[in-house]
């Protein structure tokens, strides 16, 4: 292209504002995440629950979030973006309260959907307001500055619901998503501006309903099939449910003008690569909150403080790759960091099914940070890469569908590691997963993250290289 470059991390004064602010609400929404998924061996003593099948806490909201997602890009574009993000987190930070408030595991079920409510309308919005305030010669830096602060929670999160469930009440993992959702929504009032644009038709009810059948169908009945949590029969039912209201819904989109999952959008060079190696990426990078914690507390069987402690390293990783992101894509191009990263990525994940308890910490400390440093440079190119050659009229159909494929595959990953273990486990006859069970299933979700490397090979080399400025002299920046 023959505009020039904007030097290396160079963004606006706005698109910084803007990226930080929407990066307050990522921060609340994963920091609730790792959390949770660090006290679910406590919650399940005090719900009388096994701890494996404590992954429902996690797969609810995760679902709630996969089912409301495509309606966000329609609603932010006929009530305002600013509006919707605003109102996302006011539910996001309600449902928080219930969560704390819950006396049954039923009831946080519930509350976590509520949760997810609000967390479907606040990530694809804040994306979109960032994605409509950054130039496209300024996306990688932008991402970064959103992805950076946003990364705080789960590198806060693991010690933090350790500290919280060992040394207080389990509650409180919920309750301090308060002060933070306050804060994001004086921050949105104040700073963001309020971006909209014409929607694209009529909401698509029938659609909504369609997809939301579909996935709440595949998603529980994946996450109950061969687990003996429900009848065989009703895992049936569910899984075919689901399966049937899928190909109704491709029917309906191929005649409906403005589906509320738009798939030709897969037609995109750019989106329907990156959305494709994503799906499988995160699928196995999505089981890591729910097995880490639980092989470290159930089956080394360490402390909730001390299992914290260990998986900050994972987190820690990817916040360190952040602020080198930009030039390592400039260097080596979408293309070939997305194949050889992307191995990488899943041979790291597959060494945690080595870990015993003889292990020195600094061996699993370094395992699980150089881990996290390749995944956060492999979502940052995705994350990028996708809304590359997006029209500006079609971007809040592509993060709905973008942010429903990655909270869909987060919700597999969850259920495939806790399926692999419970298979594992009833395989080798153990009452309750031990060390080897969680190694088999470590295995396989680093099998699955590793699927998404080869996918990358159906990109040009030059693939993205106008986001980066690659090929051409960047001026250096001053100061």
């Amino acid at each position: 292209m023959s505009e020039a470059p904007r030097p290396l991390n160079s963004t606006t004064r706005r698109t910084r504002i803007t990226a930080m602010i929407v990066a307050t609400a990522m921060f609340m929404q994963n920091l609730d995440s790792t959390v949770i998924a660090t006290a679910l061996p406590t919650m399940a003593k005090v719900f009388g629950y096994d701890p494996a099948h404590m992954s429902v806490a996690l797969t609810s909201y995760l679902l709630s979030l996969a089912v409301f997602i495509p309606a966000s890009g329609w609603v932010a574009d006929r009530y305002g973006a600013r509006n919707v993000f605003r109102i996302a987190i006011v539910v996001f930070t309600l449902g928080s309260v219930l969560c704390g408030l819950s006396q049954s595991l039923a009831f946080l079920v519930c509350a976590r959907i509520l949760q997810g409510l609000g967390g479907a309308m606040m990530v694809p919005v804040g994306r979109l307001l960032l994605l409509r305030t950054a130039a496209k010669t300024e996306l990688v830096a932008a991402m970064a500055w959103l992805t950076t602060p946003a990364l705080l929670g789960p590198v806060v999160g693991p010690p933090l619901g350790g500290f919280i469930v060992t040394y207080l009440d389990w509650r409180w993992i919920f309750y301090i998503n308060i002060p933070i959702g306050l804060l994001g929504f004086g921050l949105v009032t104040r700073f963001i501006e309020d971006i909209r644009e014409p929607p694209r038709g009529r909401f698509d009810l029938r659609g909504l309903m369609l997809t939301g059948i579909a996935l709440t169908g595949l998603m529980f009945g994946l996450e109950t099939l061969g687990r003996g949590v429900v009848p065989p029969w009703a895992t049936q039912l569910m899984l075919g449910a689901g399966g049937s209201a899928a190909l109704l819904y491709i029917l309906h989109a191929r005649a409906t003008e403005a589906p509320v999952l738009d798939f030709t959008l897969m037609k995109l060079p750019c989106f329907g690569v990156a959305f494709t190696a994503m799906m499988l990426f995160r699928t196995g990078i999505g089981a890591i909150p729910f097995l880490l914690p639980m092989m470290l507390q159930v089956g080394f069987g360490k402390q909730a403080v001390e299992s914290g402690l260990i998986t900050f390293a994972s987190s820690a990783g990817a916040l360190v790759m952040k602020p080198v992101a930009q030039r390592a894509l400039r260097a080596f191009g979408f293309r070939d960091t997305l194949i050889w990263n992307g191995a990488f990525s899943g041979i790291m994940l597959a060494l945690c099914a080595a870990f015993r308890t003889a292990w020195p910490a600094a061996a699993i400390y370094g395992i699980l940070l150089i881990g996290g440093f390749m995944r956060s440079l492999q979502f940052t190119a995705y994350n990028t890469l996708a809304y590359g050659d997006v029209p500006r009229a079609r971007m809040s159909s592509a993060t709905s569908l973008y942010t429903a494929g990655q909270q869909l595959a987060a919700t597999i990953g969850v259920s495939a590691g806790a399926m692999s273990l419970q298979v594992a486990a009833a395989f080798s006859g153990h009452p309750s997963p031990e060390a080897m069970d969680f190694s088999i299933a470590f295995l396989v979700v680093g099998g699955l993250t590793g699927l998404a490397a080869p996918v990358a090979l159906l990109m040009p080399k030059s693939a993205g290289d106008d986001l980066t400025g690659r090929g051409t002299v960047a001026p250096r920046a001053g100061g």
